[in-house]
């Protein structure tokens, strides 16, 4: 109760922020015609118009000292109410267009669509009837049309700082003119907002993008095309060592693996349902063979269906588990690609289980095992959101049988002792799902891997299997997926790590440095020993990597090339080292480099303990 009260303080504060840098921005450009400014998780924008002027980072410090200088006048944010008439003359005499045009849709539309009010202006009590009146908040002289709430006075402000400015659609809609949006960061205190920029700055070094080009992991091209990542061998150890992580945990559990193609008939996802509910995001593929129209697969569970659905089943044979690891497709908005965040060839580690509902809670609870035996292993975090339906149309499937895997969904998670909260209107279309939530090295929360309860495609799909009396019943299927899109996994591990990898998933752990030519004999002993490693590791036969850096230079540079690629063991050798039988190690160790003289005969042993 406490943390919902102190969030909507900081909300309420925030909220006022936008309307003060609103009020500066006036004060700075009189012309300037506005959208709308809501709170937002850490801070506030506003959406702007000012015509051809463009709002650029040196502006921000004019912006702010106005911002101060208001905060200082001790305005009071006081409230009042118009007629939706008055209103609309209102936004007419200050030519705010963009606000003239949220008014006129309101008295249009009224309720009967109210989805085209921007809920920053609106709230769902006031456009559940005809709109008589609206709200205003005025504060010095800025008067804005809103519903609040506000702080009492500008004096009630914490800490903030303008952080950014980005294009944006006026009510996201890129037919419609774009306007500059100003981002600003807000917090209670000076201390608070200096640990926010604090971890901002940590986030720049473990960027994912950065790193994935510094550590030569990963690529674009523009002939290939925008959101189609392409790895290079680095990147490609690492996430197929992801991979077959995934894929072991789930097989010491039963799975199977299977193998479907890249496209189908859109036959296929007309009877799942996703035709209807993701029809826009397919890429459609066209035969020159026949009249079929196929599409990249986006999702693998309908395929998975008639795996099942192509031999009679028994009660006996539940359940049947299948896993496969594969690339779909689908067809995002560029805008919203980003480095291996959002792409448009996703590669899943899938798999999904048909069962009986008696069987439900074990198989779930297997699942559960092996997440957090997942990201244990690699030092994150894990909490749970239980995602259910809400009230709305888009959802398939009977309101019973949603209800009843909800509640066997909280029961396996409350049985497992997990961290978890629910959210209504988070679920998949045809089930409700458990979203993991996992925290990284510097406190973001990132959503990973998911179990879903699905009722409703084994229905679409008529799957059956006999009972004991030999009568046709309906399986469950479970839908799984312990990485997620391993792209986007790995730009979280990437950042988690900030590029130091746990040993066992570093693509190049060792590399060999040789000081002259005069010890590549002695090299030959060490390699043959290296080649002979397989390292304890949460993967199975999981053998050394190494490299040996022979090129021309001093050994000062061969150990920052090394640092620089974030090889966690270099293995130093000179001719006093070949003298001695020994090796020269600088292995990295709780952040820093520490250097030890390890016999050669101890090697083995020794990299295995690491």
């Amino acid at each position: 109760m406490q943390e919902a009260k102190n969030n909507l303080k900081l909300s309420t504060m925030r909220h006022s922020l936008a309307h003060i840098m609103a009020a500066a921005v006036q004060r700075l450009y009189p012309d300037a015609k506005f959208g709308v400014g809501p709170s937002i998780e850490d801070g506030f924008y506003y959406d702007i118009d000012l015509g051809e002027k463009k709002i650029s980072e040196k502006d921000f410090v004019k912006i702010e000292k106005m911002m101060r200088k208001i905060i200082k006048e001790n305005q009071q944010f006081i409230r009042t109410e118009k007629t939706i008439e008055e209103a609309i003359e209102w936004a007419k005499e200050k030519k705010q267009d963009y606000k003239l045009e949220l008014l006129n849709d309101l008295k249009k539309y009224g309720t009967t669509n109210a989805n085209v009010i921007s809920s920053e202006i609106f709230d769902d009590k006031e456009i559940e009837n005809d709109v008589k009146t609206v709200s205003f908040y005025t504060n010095g002289n800025y008067q804005d049309l809103c519903r609040g709430p506000h702080v009492d006075d500008t004096s009630k402000i914490g800490a903030f700082k303008i952080m950014k400015v980005a294009g944006a659609y006026w009510r996201g809609n890129e037919n419609n003119p774009q306007m500059q949006r100003l981002y600003g960061v807000a917090f209670d205190s000076e201390e608070e907002l200096e640990q926010y920029l604090n971890k901002l700055e940590e986030a720049k070094k473990r960027d994912h993008r950065k790193l994935g080009k510094e550590l030569d992991l990963y690529t674009f091209s523009p002939l290939v095309g925008a959101g189609l990542p392409l790895f290079t061998p680095r990147g490609t150890v690492l996430r197929d060592l992801l991979a077959s992580y995934s894929n072991q945990l789930r097989q010491e559990y039963g799975f199977q693996k299977v193998w479907t193609p890249h496209i189908t008939k859109k036959d296929l996802y007309e009877k799942s349902g996703h035709w209807a509910k993701f029809g826009e995001e397919l890429f459609l593929v066209t035969s020159q063979e026949t009249s079929d129209s196929f599409a990249l697969k986006p999702m693998n569970c309908p395929h998975h269906t008639q795996i099942y659905a192509s031999n009679p089943r028994s009660y006996k044979d539940l359940p049947i588990r299948y896993l496969e690891t594969t690339t779909d497709y689908r067809d995002e908005k560029t805008g919203e690609l980003g480095g291996l965040n959002r792409v448009r060839s996703l590669t899943q580690d899938d798999s999904h289980i048909f069962c009986r509902k008696d069987q439900i809670e074990v198989e779930i609870q297997n699942l559960l095992s092996c997440a957090n035996k997942l990201y244990s292993s690699i030092g994150m975090n894990l909490h749970v959101r239980l995602s259910y339906r809400d009230d709305s149309d888009g959802y398939l499937g009977d309101k019973s049988l949603w209800q009843s895997a909800q509640e066997q969904l909280k029961k396996a998670v409350i049985s497992n002792n997990l961290d978890y909260f629910e959210q209504e209107g988070e679920a998949a279309f045809y089930g409700p799902k458990i979203d993991f939530m996992a925290t990284d090295a510097i406190g973001r929360e990132h959503q990973v891997a998911t179990v879903q309860l699905d009722f409703v495609q084994p229905q679409r799909f008529e799957l059956t299997y006999k009972d004991s009396e030999a009568q046709d019943k309906t399986p469950v299927m479970i839908h799984c997926a312990l990485l997620g899109s391993i792209e986007r996994f790995m730009s979280v591990y990437i950042e988690h790590r900030a590029g130091w990898f746990d040993f066992w998933a570093t693509p190049e752990q060792i590399r060999i440095l040789p000081i002259n030519d005069k010890v590549d004999s002695y090299i030959s002993e060490v390699s043959a020993i290296l080649d002979n490693i397989v390292i304890n590791s949460p993967i199975k036969f999981n053998q050394i990597r190494y490299s040996i850096d022979n090129k021309k230079g001093s050994l000062g540079k061969k150990i920052r090339d090394a640092v620089k690629m974030k090889i966690p063991v270099q293995i130093i050798i000179g001719e006093r080292d070949m003298d001695n039988k020994e090796v020269s190690i600088r292995i990295r160790k709780n952040g820093d480099f520490i250097e030890e003289s390890i016999s050669l005969s101890d090697l083995e042993a020794y990299i295995k303990s690491i």
